[in-house]
C-alpha cells in the first residue's frame, strides 16, 4: 500500500505546485496547497498528496524513499558530509536518485541540476516552480562547459561517463568547473545496458583526471562500481 511507503513529501508537494504553476493551473489545487511553502505543510495536509497525484493521473514512484540507501549513493552522501559542499553541479541528475537525497541532508546549498533530456530538466524546474528554491535545473552538455572555471565547490558525475562519447572533454570540464572535488561513480564490470559505451577503471579515469591537472585522486569501491573522489584542494 503506498501509505506503508516513505516518500519525500516536500518534493512531491512541490511538483505538485510547479507543474501546476507551469500548466496556469494552480487554481485546480487544493487551497492548502496554493497557499503554502511545501514545507509548511502539516501531517494531514501531506496524507492528502497520494489522492492529488492518483487524481492527476501523475507518477509519485520518482519521489520514493529509500533509492540513497543504494551503497554507491550511500558511498557519495558519505563522503560530502565529511566536505560540507556550499554549492554543488549535479551533472545528469536523471530521476533524482542522489540529488533528492542530497536536497534533503543539505538545505543550505545552492544546487545546479543539467542534463541532456528535456522532459527531465522539465521536471527538475517544476521542483523550484513549487518552492525548492536551492536547485537550479538546465538543459546543458556538460563537454560545452556550460558554467565557468570555479563555479562549484562540488561537481558530481554520477553513473554519468560511461555514457559520453568524449569523456576526455566532459572530465576536463568539470574539473575547470570544480572549486574543491569532483565526485565519480561508475559501473566496475560489464554489463547489458547499450547506452553504456565505456568501461571506465581505475587505471584509465587516473589518465583522465591527470590529463586534466588533478593528480589528488581518492578511489574506493562499492558493489559493481567504482567510486573516486579528485581533490582540487591545495594544502
Amino acid at each position: 500500500m503506498e501509505n506503508e511507503e516513505r516518500y519525500y513529501e516536500t518534493l512531491s508537494a512541490a511538483y505538485l505546485k510547479g507543474r501546476a504553476k507551469r500548466l496556469n493551473a494552480v487554481h485546480m489545487l487544493p487551497e492548502f496547497l496554493q497557499q503554502k511553502e511545501p514545507e509548511e505543510l502539516t501531517a494531514e495536509e501531506r496524507e492528502a498528496l497520494p489522492e492529488l497525484f492518483r487524481q492527476l493521473e501523475l507518477k509519485r514512484y520518482p519521489f520514493k524513499r529509500g533509492r540513497e540507501e543504494l551503497p554507491r549513493v550511500r558511498k557519495v552522501m558519505g563522503f560530502l558530509q565529511s566536505v560540507q559542499p556550499e554549492s554543488l553541479l549535479d551533472v545528469g541528475s536523471g530521476r533524482g536518485v542522489f540529488l533528492f537525497p542530497f536536497l534533503e541532508a543539505f538545505p543550505w546549498a545552492e544546487v545546479t541540476a543539467i542534463d541532456l533530456l528535456p522532459n527531465r530538466v522539465e521536471f527538475l524546474q517544476d521542483l523550484n516552480r513549487g518552492g525548492i528554491r536551492q536547485l537550479t535545473a538546465k538543459e546543458a552538455d556538460l563537454c560545452s562547459q556550460p558554467f565557468p572555471d570555479d563555479s562549484f565547490d562540488v561537481v558530481t558525475l554520477l553513473e554519468v561517463l560511461e555514457h559520453i562519447p568524449a569523456v576526455e572533454q566532459a572530465v576536463a570540464a568539470a574539473v575547470r568547473m570544480a572549486r574543491r572535488y569532483v565526485v565519480v561513480t561508475v559501473p566496475s564490470k560489464p554489463d547489458n545496458n547499450p547506452e553504456h559505451i565505456h568501461l571506465l577503471t581505475q587505471d584509465w579515469l587516473t589518465e583522465l583526471f591527470h590529463q586534466a591537472g588533478c593528480r589528488r585522486l581518492h578511489f574506493d569501491g562499492v558493489t559493481g562500481h567504482l567510486f573516486l573522489a579528485a581533490s582540487l584542494e591545495k594544502k
